[in-house]
């Protein structure tokens, strides 16, 4: 293309762009934002704000920030750490920021700027995919009509609001179809190394999906070539298995450590069944992931459109991937064979924009009766797929709507059918681009807004108590203040939103992530049965109002609504509070470094309780395999000695009936030791009818998922602390559980006011970036150091200058052997082999320019031949 044609794109793709947000345009100027209520104003605005502002400071790849701790390089990989797009938004904005321009303090920046930076994004889809179109000898106006049909798409604007990453994805496509036809028709593998360079690089897991796209489209080309002078397939092979194997080492130093974060997650396996075909999505009229544009059922009815290479490669790649959107196994497979997630059908957006660009080039040789056959074909399938009212929420005019754009569209193709004329053509087109902005506007407005709770995102919720509000953040201010504590951290979130540190700027207990370092999430969920106030995948949050752990995590600091206040954890004492809101400070801290001699081994505490090991963790070390271990007393389990009564409930044989709207169990235990400060219940419950439901023991609420939830941990062991009092009472809704494993136990905090007591470890710490360094004269002679730093890949210890191997300590945390006399101790994060994934990365950059120019000079060769 030449530059002027390049110029009339950019500023056509951009004003299509704009239009194409014209309502969140609106939104935004009546400071409502394009952002999820829910993932979005939870992860997507909080974690740009956190990658940005640790990149700014020279932090590239762990915080102490994040969550307890973690390397985010590698955990949020999958959102935005390693994201180009990305890159040059963070780059933009620390240009403004240096002008002084833009204030990027609050989270609100960030989600004012989703905006803005969705309306350029869509603009790179449309130039891409308009070019993509081109090269493949169409038109300028049928390929950038195209273009409009796949990004002005559903999908596009259901992830930029909810998951915005996601949409980084529709970018990519187009751009590989363009490498990969310069590939097989010229022999050039330029376009298609750095375009999948980057794509892995960005983000592994669409890059996964846009790979299993990649390769049906070579399959079909090569069933369906589209002329008689590309390359042999042997040759294009060769080309395609070299390029793929340079773009991997190219993008090794982000994607290494981002499949290493994703493989180190964990997450419960999906085990629902899942069906082969579910056909209950209405793709004409009601879907809420992808509505087949009228031209495109329209021209793949138009028989003599077939007889063209091109739109015959599209229509039949397009009824591939409509079988796809059917079959929830396909939707499984697209997941990584997990649970059906609708993600993919972006890529049908992009083969019906094919099949219209090629309709609108090749429109001029459709005859009159194919047309008119194809018109009365389409209007009875859209007739039979009319849906009932209840799924149209009563509003039947998007039913009218569609039906005029069929009459329209059907009118226009008929004239041009009949008599060739430039202003219907050009009307035609006109009516695509048109349609396509109404239809993602009209979407944006009903569904996203109206149906999905996006009008709530406003400047005004995200200064209320429900995200951060200004009573919220001078409470956090203070505690900031007057912390001399480094490490400190506050136990405090809003209700549902665990990156409340990251949006208020606190080192925090909890995390929001789809990547999370397992250990930590089996520390939850297995190993101390820690309850987080709801069940969920993907999350862990506060720690259960248990004084150990608060020790222990430099959790010291514990903040709640008023009416929560009777919960805080022993031993915290309350230290100021506002009109809503009391924040309690810890009286029996623990120093972030801790000496222990006395070592407990893992496997002999398999069946001890979590009260149990936290004893452990207070009086030395638990360790996966001590050579040698100490023994623990263990706790006493007083049920037996309890009189459980039933309370609107039946209980028998390990059956709980709740008759009463609430009901359950009262729990009196016969007489409590004299120094018992909290008493700590056990229980495994499941529903009966696999629905979700509350649980309330004496004040303390928790939820539990429903048994088909794809957000289920699968794990029905409950472990609750609960204040001592004479009696312990269960409730639940109405229905039928399984209850088994009921304990109870005493606890008086000893081993805690013991542990508290004992004068900290003479160490001088610092820690910078990923970077830590101890200086600790060993006097004692202890054993072991024992960190509240969760244990992961990416360590690299060395002690007096001789490395050593970090040790899993108390199940999820780090600790290491001692050396007599003065250790200095040096801690150094990198993400998971992240040298040699860089090496790698620079052999690929080298691979490339070899292969490339070996590649140009063949193909002069040939020329000259």
């Amino acid at each position: 293309m030449n530059r002027k044609t390049v110029i009339l794109l950019i500023i056509s793709s951009l004003l299509v762009s704009a239009a194409a947000h014209f309502f969140f345009i609106q939104e935004w100027l009546n400071n409502r934002f394009m952002l999820g209520p829910n993932d979005g104003l939870s992860q997507m605005a909080p974690f740009k704000k956190f990658i940005y502002e640790n990149y700014r400071e020279g932090s590239f790849f762990y915080s102490w920030s994040f969550g307890l701790g973690g390397g985010f390089y590698s955990q949020l990989a999958y959102y935005f750490s390693t994201s180009i797009l990305f890159y040059l938004t963070a780059a933009s904005v620390f240009v403004l920021e240096f002008l002084h321009l833009v204030d990027t303090s609050d989270v609100q920046f960030w989600a004012e700027t989703s905006l803005f930076v969705s309306i350029l994004r869509l603009t790179l889809i449309l130039a891409a995919a308009a070019s993509a179109f081109r090269y493949m000898k169409l038109n300028a106006a049928a390929a950038f009509s195209g273009a409009v049909v796949y990004a002005c798409s559903l999908m596009y604007f259901r992830h930029v609001v909810f998951w915005e990453f996601f949409a980084d994805a529709m970018l990519w496509v187009p751009l590989l179809v363009l490498g990969t036809e310069k590939v097989i028709r010229e022999g050039k593998p330029g376009w298609l190394i750095f375009t999948a360079s980057i794509m892995l690089f960005s983000n592994f897991y669409f890059a996964y999906i846009n790979v299993i796209f990649l390769i049906i489209y070579v399959i079909f080309r090569w069933l369906l070539p589209l002329s008689d002078e590309e390359r042999g397939k042997a040759e294009q092979l060769k080309l395609f298995i070299t390029s793929g194997l340079i773009s991997f080492c190219i993008s090794a130093v982000g994607f290494i450590p981002a499949v290493y974060g994703f493989l180190n997650n964990y997450r419960p396996d999906y085990e629902a069944e899942i069906a082969a075909i579910d056909w209950s999505d209405n793709i004409f009229f009601t879907s809420r992931y992808i509505l087949l544009p009228v031209v495109f059922v329209l021209f793949v009815l138009i028989i003599s459109f077939y007889k063209h290479r091109v739109f015959r490669l599209f229509a039949y790649i397009s009824f591939l991937f409509i079988a796809f959107h059917f079959s929830p196994l396909a939707a499984s497979a697209f997941n990584g064979f997990s649970a059906p997630q609708y993600r993919f059908e972006y890529l049908l957006s992009f083969t019906a924009g094919g099949c219209v660009a090629a309709g609108l080039h090749y429109i001029k040789e459709v005859r009159f009766p194919y047309v008119l056959a194809g018109i009365i074909l389409a209007a009875c399938i859209y007739y039979i797929q009319i849906p009932p009212l209840d799924l149209m929420n009563g509003k039947p005019e998007q039913i009218r709507w569609v039906f005029l754009l069929l009459a329209v569209t059907a009118a226009f193709l008929l004239l041009l059918s009949w008599r060739q004329k430039t202003f219907v053509m050009i009307g035609l087109q006109c009516i695509i681009v048109v349609s396509s902005i109404a239809m993602v506007n009209a979407y944006a407005k009903y569904t996203l807004s109206e149906q999905s709770g996006v009008h709530k995102v406003s400047r005004d919720y995200m200064e209320s108590d429900a995200y951060n509000s200004e009573e919220q953040q001078n409470l956090i201010k203070r505690v900031k203040e007057r912390n001399d504590a480094p490490f400190a951290r506050i136990d405090w979130m809003t209700k549902t939103r665990n990156n409340t540190p990251i949006v208020q700027n606190f080192d925090g207990t909890s995390l929001y992530s789809s990547i999370i370092n397992q250990e930590l999430l089996l520390f939850y969920w297995r190993d101390l049965l820690i309850d987080m106030g709801r069940e969920s995948v993907s999350r862990y949050a506060t720690l259960g109002n248990r004084a150990h752990l608060h020790s222990l995590l430099q959790a010291n600091y514990w903040m709640r609504p008023k009416d929560q206040a009777e919960q805080a954890p022993f031993g915290f004492r309350k230290l100021f509070e506002s009109a809503d809101y009391a924040v309690f400070e810890n009286t029996l801290p623990l120093p972030f470094v801790r000496t222990v001699d006395k070592v407990f081994n893992e496997k002999d505490l398999t069946h001890a309780t979590p009260l149990d090991k936290e004893h452990a963790m207070l009086q030395g070390i638990i360790l996966e395999n001590a050579p040698s271990a100490d023994k623990l007393d263990k706790k006493r389990n007083i049920i037996d000695q309890a009189n459980i009564q039933m309370s609107g409930a039946v209980y028998d044989n390990q059956r709980l009936s709740v008759t009463n709207k609430r009901g359950g169990l009262d729990i009196i235990p016969n007489q409590l030791a004299k120094d018992t400060k909290d008493l700590f219940l056990g229980f495994s419950i499941t529903r009966l009818d696999g629905k979700g439901f509350s649980i309330t023991v004496n004040g303390y609420e928790t939820t539990r998922k429903a048994a088909d939830s794809i957000y289920k941990t699968n794990i029905n062991e409950l472990f609750l602390r609960i204040p001592a009092d004479q009696k312990v009472a269960l409730r639940l809704p109405k229905g039928s559980y399984r209850l088994e494993d009921l304990s109870l136990y005493e606890e008086s905090y000893h081993e805690l006011r013991t542990a508290a007591a004992q004068p900290a470890a003479a160490a001088s710490v610092n820690w910078k970036h990923n970077k830590l360094t101890i200086d600790y004269a060993n006097k004692e002679n202890d054993s072991y150091m024992v960190l509240p730093i969760p244990f992961e890949k990416g360590w690299e210890l060395r002690v007096n200058g001789n490395k050593q191997p970090l040790k899993r300590a108390n199940y999820a945390f780090t600790g290491l052997e001692l050396a007599e006399g003065r250790n200095q101790i040096e801690l150094v994060y990198l993400p998971p082999f992240f040298k040699p994934s860089a090496a790698i990365s620079l052999l690929g950059l080298l691979w490339s320019m070899l292969f490339i120019r070996r590649t140009r000079k063949n193909e002069s060769r040939l020329k000259n031949v």
